[in-house]
C-alpha cells in the first residue's frame, strides 16, 4: 500500500469498535517478527494480520496497546528514526510521525515497551491478549504480570481476568467493510487477469514453473505485493495432489493443468482456481468431469445468500458431485448411500468453501458447537468444488489422473452473492476460445 494512499479512517474505526467491545481493560496486539531465511538474509516481511487490521502500519518491531474505559486510548510502540539504518534498510516512520500519520493517540519507542506496559497494566480490570500463539510474547506478558504482582504491597493489582483478543477480532474480520471490499475486488481482478495470462501462455512442452512465472509477473505488474499463498501449477496427475507446489514438471499434450493462485494486495488475499487443457482442447472425459465440477459450483453459488448456513453451499455442491460420480460410473449405489457412507471422499475430500480476507484461510468461526455460522452481507468466502481421479484398476482408463477444481470468491450481498473473480474464464467455450486466440497470435 502506498504511504500516500493510506486512508486511516477505517483503521481508527476498528480500534474504536474493539475498545467499545472491551468495555474496560488493556489489549496487547503485537505485529509479526522478522525471520532469517539464511545467515543474514531475511524472509520478505509481512505484518501480522490482526495488527495490520487495526493499524495499517507495515513496519516490524511494533506493538499496539488499546486502553478501554472512560478515556479510551490507542498507543503505538515502534522503531525510532535512525538516519544510518535508513541508508541501509529504508524509511522508518518513527513514533512522532507514525502517531500523526496513522491516527494514534500516542506513540513511543519500542525500547520503552516493557517498562511502559507493566506500568499501564497495573490496576487494569482485564488483560486482552491471545495466549499460546507466540512463546516469546507469552513470556513477555508473564514478565509484566509478575512485575505488577511484585508491587502488591504498594497497592498494585494485576488484572482479574485474561480475555482472548483474537476472538473479538475474528468476529469483526468476518464482516468486511467498504474499504476492505474495494481492495479485495481489485485483488480479484488482478488475479483473474493473471489466470488469463497463464492460460494464454500454456503449451505442451513448457514447464509448470514457466506458467507460474506468468502468474507472478502479472501479480507484481498490477501492484500486488506478494502471492496470497504458494501457487499451485499442477499438470496431469499432479492436479490430484491438493497442495502440490513442486511446479517443476513438463506439461504434456493431452493433460489438464490445474492452477490455484491468487495475489495479495494491501494485505488482502484473492483465491482462484482454474483447470484447463494444456493443448487448449478438452477431451471427452475431461469435459465430462469439468462440466460436473462446474455444475456443482453453480449449485453452490446459487445457495449463497444471507440467512443460510455456511454448510449449505457445500451440501448443494456435494449432491451434484455425488450424483455425477454415479453417472460417470466412478461410484456405484444410490445418491443417499454414497453421501451417507462418504464414498464420494475418494474423489472429493475437502469442503467447498473457506473464509477469505487478510488471510487466504481467513479468521472467523465456522461452527459453534453443533451450529454452523449463518451467512451475512459482507462475508467473503471461496466456492471451490473439485473432483480428483487417481489412476486405479477400478476406474475407467479415460478418467485416469484427471484433477479438476474450479474456485471463485463470493461476497455475500443483501439478496445473494457477487462473484468478484468473474473475469477469469471458466466455461469450456470461453477457455478454449481464449487459448485458441493466443495460439493464433
Amino acid at each position: 500500500m502506498s504511504i500516500d494512499s493510506i486512508d486511516i479512517a477505517p483503521f481508527a474505526a476498528r480500534r474504536a469498535r474493539v475498545m467499545e467491545h472491551m468495555g474496560s481493560g488493556l489489549a496487547v496486539i503485537p505485529t509479526a517478527a522478522e525471520h532469517l531465511r539464511n545467515r543474514d538474509s531475511h524472509y520478505p516481511y509481512r505484518a501480522d494480520s490482526y495488527f495490520h487490521y487495526l493499524t495499517g502500519f507495515d513496519e516490524p518491531d511494533a506493538v499496539l496497546l488499546l486502553i478501554a474505559g472512560a478515556h479510551p486510548q490507542s498507543i503505538l510502540f515502534c522503531r525510532t528514526k535512525d538516519a544510518d539504518k535508513e541508508i541501509w534498510d529504508g524509511f522508518r516512520w518513527g513514533p512522532e510521525a507514525a502517531c500523526e500519520r496513522f491516527g494514534f493517540d500516542a506513540a513511543q519507542p519500542i525500547e520503552r515497551f516493557d517498562v511502559q506496559f507493566a506500568e499501564l497494566l497495573a490496576d487494569q480490570p482485564s488483560l486482552w491478549f491471545s495466549l499460546g500463539y507466540d512463546a516469546i510474547w507469552d513470556a513477555r506478558i508473564a514478565g509484566a504480570l509478575n512485575e505488577v504482582r511484585a508491587q502488591a504491597r504498594n497497592g498494585k493489582q494485576t488484572p482479574a481476568q485474561v480475555n482472548d483478543i483474537r476472538m473479538t477480532l475474528d468476529a469483526m474480520r468476518l464482516i468486511k467493510d467498504h474499504s476492505e471490499i474495494a481492495i479485495m475486488r481489485r485483488a480479484a481482478s488482478i488475479s483473474a487477469d493473471a489466470h488469463r495470462r497463464a492460460m494464454c501462455a500454456t503449451r505442451p512442452g513448457r514447464h509448470e514453473y514457466e506458467i507460474e512465472a506468468e502468474l507472478l509477473h502479472e501479480f507484481r505488474r498490477r501492484g500486488c505485493q506478494a502471492t496470497a499463498y504458494s501457487s499451485i501449477v499442477a499438470g496431469g496427475a499432479n492436479a490430484c495432489i491438493l497442495h502440490y507446489i513442486g511446479n517443476d514438471r513438463i506439461l504434456r499434450d493431452g493433460d489438464l493443468l490445474l492452477i490455484d493462485a491468487g495475489g495479495e494486495l494491501d494485505g488482502y488475499a484473492s483465491d482462484i482456481t482454474r483447470s484447463f487443457p494444456v493443448n487448449g482442447r478438452f477431451s471427452g472425459a475431461q469435459a465430462d468431469v469439468y462440466r460436473l465440477v462446474l455444475d456443482a459450483q453453480i449449485a453452490a453459488i446459487a445457495a449463497i445468500k444471507p440467512g443460510v448456513s455456511f454448510l449449505d453451499p457445500h451440501e448443494a455442491a456435494l449432491k451434484v458431485l455425488a450424483q455425477g460420480m454415479l453417472d460417470l460410473r466412478l461410484l456405484q449405489g444410490s445418491l443417499d448411500g454414497v453421501i451417507e457412507s462418504e464414498a464420494y471422499k475418494r474423489f472429493y475430500m475437502h469442503r467447498t468453501s473457506h473464509w477469505l480476507g487478510r488471510d487466504v484461510h481467513d479468521a472467523g468461526a465456522y461452527k459453534r458447537g453443533e451450529t454452523w455460522q449463518i451467512l451475512q452481507p459482507g462475508m467473503l468466502l471461496t466456492v471451490e468444488p473439485g473432483c480428483y481421479i487417481r489412476a486405479a484398476d477400478d476406474v475407467p482408463a479415460a478418467f485416469h489422473d484427471i484433477g479438476v477444481r474450479i474456485e471463485d470468491d463470493a461476497l455475500v450481498t443483501a439478496d445473494g452473492c457477487e462473484i468478484i473473480t468473474h473475469e477469469a474464464p471458466k466455461s469450456i467455450r470461453d477457455i478454449e476460445a481464449l487459448m485458441q486466440e493466443a495460439e493464433n497470435d
